[in-house]
């Protein structure tokens, strides 16, 4: 199995369960030539859904309950993955800085604490729908914030690609989800740019 949205774009998915949030971010109509948005219908979103939530399974070992979506449920969905894209662009080197230290809440899920006999405190997702899976990408979210790995999930500086793309760069300095696909196309832009400034 993989990451349905994520394989599409011929990333190599994020550690754990940080795929899941990365390939929420993939289902986005990217790339080039453009591809589908995983989430353009109900049954586009469910399918895709399933995909993920077996993955998230296999990856994190942790079983899951089937998610049923519904319409009002899938407008919540892309609103989340729409607010949580903007972050992950402005997250990143040269993005925009956060407007204050304490932010207002965007979005908020249910999740509870729970210690295994190994003794290890883990969270647990909560909810039903599109907001059991909006807590299992938060729950993912938090625990890469915490090992530090978060911050390597970004979104193509290109702004006609925005595909997630996992840094796994020695310094965490990539902006492009492809360096020949993206990157050299807007070095080329900016170079001719320059020569024209130049000779104007």
């Amino acid at each position: 199995m993989t990451w349905p949205a994520t394989a599409r774009y011929r990333q190599d998915p994020a550690p754990g369960g940080l795929g899941l949030v990365q390939d929420l971010l993939n289902t986005v109509a990217a790339g080039a030539p453009r591809r589908p948005d995983f989430l353009a219908t109900l049954e586009d979103a469910q399918a895709w859904a399933d995909e993920a939530i077996a993955e998230w399974s296999a990856v994190t070992g942790q079983p899951v309950p089937p998610v049923v979506l519904d319409a009002d449920g899938l407008d919540g969905l892309r609103a989340f993955r729409d607010d949580l894209h903007e972050l992950t662009a402005t997250a990143q080197p040269g993005g925009a800085e956060p407007a204050a230290a304490v932010a207002p809440v965007l979005h908020s899920a249910s999740a509870a604490l729970q210690i295994g006999e190994d003794g290890l405190v883990r969270l647990e997702p909560r909810g039903s729908g599109w907001r059991r899976l909006v807590s299992l990408i938060l729950t993912a979210a938090f625990e890469a914030q915490q090992a530090d790995t978060r911050r390597r999930l970004k979104t193509c500086r290109n702004p006609r690609c925005r595909v997630a793309f996992y840094d796994r760069s020695r310094n965490n300095s990539g902006v492009w989800h492809d360096v020949k696909i993206c990157g050299n196309a807007a070095n080329l832009r900016a170079y001719r740019a320059r020569r024209k400034a130049e000779n104007a």
